[in-house]
C-alpha cells in the first residue's frame, strides 16, 4: 500500500481560511527543467477567523526565497506546504520557487506536452506551481507576467502588455487557484469575434499546434452557438474582452474551464470530416458548450469546497444537455443520456464505489470526478426543474446568479433560491444529495368502476457506509393510453414522497395502458411486471419517445436474458416488431438507430446480477451474436434497400439530420456484413470520403475478422495523425473476438506508436479492452493481469489516469467465484505496489472493501 497513510477529509470539518487574499501577482520565468515562479500576494487576516494558522499548500516545490513585507522569513516546510508567523495586519507575502515542468508526467500543475507549457490546476494542481491557499473558497484577482522564448504566452483574463519574450495578463474577476491557467508554445490561432447582447466585442481564438489549424472551424462555431444560447436561455453574457481555447495532446480530462483560457484535450476540440466521426463532432460541440457554460456555473459562482463539486458540474452538465437538445434532437439526446447513465453511474451506485452526489468524505478529490457527481448531479437538477416547472426554474436560476455572483457556494445556497422563489420546502428533496444508491420504484396497478389506481413503492439498497435509506421525493411522469393507442391522460408528474403511495385516475371507460417514468423523469430503476405484448404496444403507440424506446429496450433485454439463461431462440414477437420498426421510413433515423442498438453486454450482466443470477460474459456475448445474426437474416430482403436509402448523398455535414441517417446506415451495414461476408463494408471503406464512413466500415470488417487489409491501409494513411491513430488502436481491441482481445491489447502496448504517458493512447487500448466485456473477462484472467500490469506501471507516471482506470474492476463481485479470485489477486497486487499513489490507493481500497 502507500507508504504514508492517506488523510481523510470530512465535510463536517470545513473551516474557512483565516485570511483574505486581496491580490495575486505571479511571474513565470519559463525553463523546461527549472521554471522559476515568483509570487507577490497581499493577505489580510480575518479578525473573527476560527483558524488563524497561516498555511499555504505546496507540493514538489523547491523554495528559493520567502519574504513578508520585504523581510526574509524561514517558514516551516513539509511535503504538503508551509506555515509561517505573520503580522496581525495586512501584509505582502513573496516567494520564489523552482519547478520541473518537463519531469511532470502526472499532468497536474505546470507541465509540458510536445514542447508546449500548459497547466491543469483542478482540483489541487496549483499547489504544484507555487505556495498558495489552494482551496476553492479563496478567491482573488490575478495579474500574471510570463517570460519565455515561446511565440505565444497566454494566461487568464485580458492581455495588458507584451514584448519580446514576455506577456502580461490581468483577470479582473476574483477566482480560486484551481481556475488559473498558463499556456506557452509555438502555436497558431484560428480567430473569430463575437458581439454579446449588450454590445461587448469579444475576440475569440482556438490555439493549436502547426498543422492543426484546419481542424478548428467546427469548434469555433460551437463556441459561438454556446455563447448565443447562454444569452438566450439563461440571460448570461460573457464578461471579458477575449476568450481563448488551447488544444493540448497530453491532458487527463476532456477539457478545463479556466477563466478566459479553456484548455482542451485535443480530441475534444479538433475536428474535420476526414479525421473525425459524427460522434466526435457531437462530443466536441457538447464539451465546448460545457466548458463555456462554466463561465457562470463554476467560475463567476464557484463551489465553497470540493464536497460541493456537483454544484458546478451537475448544473453545467444539465445545461450542456439542454443545449444539445436544442441544437439536435431532444428525444435522442435524452435516450443517449440515459444509456450513458445506466451504463456508468448505475454501476457506480450499485457497487463498492457508490457515494453521495455530495460526498461527506474523501481521501483524494481527483477520485470524485465521477458519473455520480456529473451525470447523476445533472439528473437531480432535471428533477428539480420538473418539480417546480419551467417558469419557476428560470426565476430561481436568475435569482441564483444575482444573489451569488462572485461567491463560493454550497448546495444549500442553490436550493435556497428555489425555496425563496416557489415557497416549497426542499428538505426532503435534499436527500438526493446526501443518500447514495439508485432507488427502486415498484409499480402495481388496478382498475375498477372507471378508476385506475397506480401504487408506487420506493426502496434503496444499502451502500457502503449507508445501510438505511429514507424515502426521497421522486417525480414520476405518467401518461395513460387507451386500448386503441390514443392518449386518454396527458403526462402528469406524480410526486412520490412516501415509502408507498397510491394515485388514482377517474373517469376511464376501460383499463388503460400506463406509460410510466416518461422522459426518464427520475434516475431510478422501475420494477414492474409487464407483458411483452404490453411493451410491444408501447413501442408501437407511446407518444413519449423515451418510453417508446424503453419498451423496445426492455423487450430486447428480456429476450437476450432468456437466451442466456434458457438457451432459447430470440423472441419471435420482438424480432417481428423490430423488423417492422426498422423498415418504417416515417420514423426519425436517429431513433431507429437507437432502437437497433442492443443493450450493452455490461448492462445485461448488471441486470442478471440484480435478478439474482451470476452473469457469464461469454454466454452474454454468444446470445448477442446469435440475436444479431437472426435479426440480419430476418431482414435479408430489406437490408440492401435500407442501406441505399440511408446513404447520405453530397458533401459531408455534421448536422443532426445527416448524423442520424449515417448512424442508422452504420447499423444496417453491420447487419449486412453478417450476410455478405463484408463485401459492402469493403466497398464503403474504399469509397469513403469521411471518417464516419471509413471508421464504420473498418469496424464491421474487423468484427467479421475480414479487415486485415483495410486495417493496414488505415494505418498507412493515418499514422501521422495522433487522434486518428487513437481510433485505430481502440478499434483493434474493441472489435476483437473474446479469445483474442487480451493478447491483441498486449501486442499493441508494444507497438512503436503506443505511449503510456499519453492518456488518450493509454485509454484507447486499455479502455477498449475493458469495454470488450467478453474479452476482458475471458476465462483465465489474461485481461485482468494485463490491465493490472499497465496500471502499476502507469501509477508512477500519472496517478489520476491510473486511479480512474481502476474503476473498471468495480463490478468484480457480480461474477463467478473463479473470476472473483482472479480479479482479487490483481487488485491485491496493485495494492501491494511500493509507493502507490494516494489516488490509486484510495480507489483500490474502496473496490476491495466495498
Amino acid at each position: 500500500m502507500a507508504e504514508t497513510a492517506p488523510q481523510t477529509i470530512y465535510l463536517k470539518d470545513y473551516t474557512p481560511f483565516g485570511y483574505q487574499v486581496d491580490s495575486v501577482h505571479l511571474t513565470f520565468r519559463l525553463s523546461a527543467k527549472s521554471t522559476r515562479v515568483l509570487s507577490r500576494i497581499q493577505f489580510t487576516p480575518l479578525p473573527d477567523a476560527a483558524d488563524k494558522r497561516f498555511f499555504l499548500h505546496g507540493e514538489q516545490l523547491q523554495l528559493i526565497t520567502a519574504k513578508i513585507d520585504g523581510q526574509s522569513v524561514s517558514p516551516q516546510v513539509t511535503l504538503q506546504g508551509l506555515t509561517c508567523d505573520t503580522p496581525d495586519t495586512a501584509f505582502i507575502w513573496e516567494s520564489e520557487v523552482e519547478i520541473d515542468p518537463q519531469g511532470n508526467t502526472a499532468l497536474e500543475g505546470l507541465y509540458m506536452s510536445n514542447g508546449m507549457y500548459c497547466t491543469q490546476c483542478e482540483a489541487e494542481g496549483f499547489r504544484k506551481i507555487t505556495y498558495y491557499p489552494d482551496r476553492p473558497d479563496v478567491m482573488s484577482t490575478f495579474t500574471v507576467r510570463i517570460e519565455g522564448d515561446e511565440k505565444v504566452l497566454l494566461s487568464n483574463g485580458n492581455p495588458t502588455g507584451s514584448g519580446d519574450g514576455w506577456a502580461e495578463w490581468h483577470d479582473p474577476w476574483p477566482k480560486p487557484a484551481y481556475l488559473f491557467a498558463l499556456v506557452a508554445g509555438d502555436l497558431i490561432n484560428h480567430p473569430d469575434r463575437f458581439t454579446t447582447a449588450s454590445g461587448r466585442d469579444v475576440e475569440l481564438n482556438i490555439w493549436v499546434r502547426p498543422g492543426d489549424e484546419g481542424k478548428c472551424a467546427f469548434g469555433m462555431e460551437a463556441l459561438k452557438k454556446s455563447m448565443s444560447w447562454d444569452e438566450d436561455v439563461y440571460g448570461l453574457e460573457y464578461d471579458l474582452d477575449i476568450f481563448n481555447i488551447v488544444a493540448v495532446d497530453d491532458f487527463n480530462m476532456g477539457a478545463m474551464e479556466n477563466k478566459g483560457l479553456n484548455v482542451f484535450n485535443s480530441s475534444c476540440v479538433l475536428a474535420s470530416p476526414e479525421t473525425s466521426t459524427d460522434a466526435n463532432f457531437e462530443r466536441i460541440e457538447a464539451i465546448i458548450a460545457h466548458e463555456y457554460f462554466h463561465n457562470w456555473t463554476g467560475n463567476r459562482i464557484t463551489c465553497r469546497d470540493w464536497f460541493q463539486l456537483c454544484l458546478k458540474e451537475g448544473l453545467t452538465v444539465f445545461r450542456d444537455s439542454q443545449f444539445t437538445s436544442d441544437m439536435r434532437s431532444a428525444s435522442v439526446k435524452r435516450i443517449s443520456d440515459v444509456i450513458d447513465l445506466r451504463g456508468r453511474q448505475f454501476a457506480e451506485d450499485n457497487g463498492p464505489l457508490a457515494h453521495q452526489v455530495r460526498p461527506e468524505s474523501f481521501q483524494e478529490i481527483n477520485n470524485f470526478y465521477t458519473a455520480t457527481i456529473y451525470e447523476k448531479g445533472a439528473e437531480v437538477i432535471g428533477m428539480l426543474k420538473r418539480l417546480v416547472g419551467d417558469d419557476s426554474y428560470a426565476k430561481a436560476a436568475k435569482l441564483y446568479f444575482e444573489r451569488h455572483d462572485g461567491q463560493a457556494c454550497t448546495i444549500e445556497d442553490w436550493l435556497q433560491v428555489f425555496e425563496d422563489t416557489t415557497g416549497r420546502d426542499l428538505s426532503q428533496f435534499k436527500l438526493w444529495y446526501s443518500q447514495a444508491g439508485t432507488p427502486r420504484v415498484k409499480v402495481t396497478d388496478a382498475y375498477a368502476d372507471g378508476t385506475y389506481t397506480l401504487t408506487l413503492e420506493q426502496s434503496t439498497p444499502a451502500t457502503p457506509g449507508q445501510p438505511d435509506k429514507d424515502p426521497r421525493v421522486i417525480p414520476v411522469a405518467v401518461g395513460l393510453l387507451g386500448q386503441n393507442g390514443d392518449e386518454v391522460q396527458a403526462t402528469q408528474v406524480l410526486e412520490l414522497t412516501q415509502a408507498k403511495q397510491s394515485f388514482t385516475f377517474d373517469g376511464l371507460s376501460a383499463k388503460p395502458i400506463a406509460s410510466i417514468l416518461r422522459q426518464f423523469s427520475a434516475p431510478v430503476i422501475l420494477q414492474r411486471d409487464t407483458s411483452n405484448s404490453e411493451r410491444a404496444f408501447l413501442l408501437a403507440h407511446d407518444s413519449d419517445p423515451f418510453n417508446r424506446w424503453e419498451a423496445g429496450n426492455a423487450l430486447a433485454k428480456d429476450s437476450r436474458i432468456a437466451m442466456v439463461l434458457e438457451g432459447v431462440a430470440p423472441d419471435a414477437d420482438y424480432l417481428d416488431a423490430l423488423t417492422k420498426l426498422v423498415r418504417d421510413d416515417s420514423l426519425d433515423p436517429a431513433f431507429r438507430a437507437l432502437v437497433l442498438s442492443p443493450p450493452s453486454q455490461s448492462d445485461l450482466a448488471q441486470t442478471l446480477y440484480e435478478r439474482g443470477h451470476t452473469p457469464d460474459p461469454q454466454a452474454i456475448y454468444d446470445a448477442a451474436e446469435t440475436f444479431t445474426q437472426t435479426l440480419a437474416e430476418a431482414l435479408t430482403d430489406s437490408l440492401p434497400r435500407l442501406y441505399a436509402d440511408t446513404t447520405v448523398q453530397g458533401p459531408y455535414s455534421p448536422d443532426a439530420t445527416s448524423t442520424g441517417k449515417r448512424d442508422l446506415n452504420a447499423r444496417i451495414l453491420s447487419l449486412l456484413t453478417r450476410l455478405d461476408g463484408g463485401d459492402q463494408a469493403a466497398r464503403q471503406y474504399g469509397a469513403a470520403d469521411n471518417m464516419t464512413l471509413q471508421n464504420a466500415a473498418l469496424a464491421c470488417l474487423l468484427k467479421a475478422d475480414k479487415g486485415e487489409q483495410q486495417s493496414q491501409a488505415f494505418f498507412d494513411q493515418w499514422q501521422g495523425d495522433r487522434l486518428v491513430m487513437d481510433k485505430w488502436f481502440g478499434l483493434q481491441v474493441a472489435c476483437a473476438a473474446p479469445d483474442k482481445a487480451a493478447s491483441l491489447a498486449e501486442a499493441l502496448t508494444r507497438h512503436p506508436l503506443f505511449d503510456m504517458k499519453n492518456p488518450n493512447r493509454f485509454r484507447a487500448v486499455m479502455g477498449a479492452l475493458a469495454m470488450n466485456q467478453a474479452g476482458f473477462h475471458y476465462a483465465g484472467g489474461a485481461g485482468y493481469q494485463l490491465l493490472a500490469d499497465n496500471l502499476i506501471a502507469l501509477d508512477a507516471l500519472n496517478p489520476q489516469t491510473t486511479a480512474r482506470m481502476c474503476s473498471v474492476f468495480q463490478t468484480w463481485k457480480r461474477y463467478d467465484q473463479p473470476r472473483q479470485d482472479l480479479i482479487r489477486s490483481q487488485l491485491d497486487r496493485i495494492a501491494a505496489t511500493k509507493n502507490l499513489s494516494r489516488d490509486t490507493n484510495e480507489m483500490v481500497t474502496r473496490i476491495l472493501n466495498g
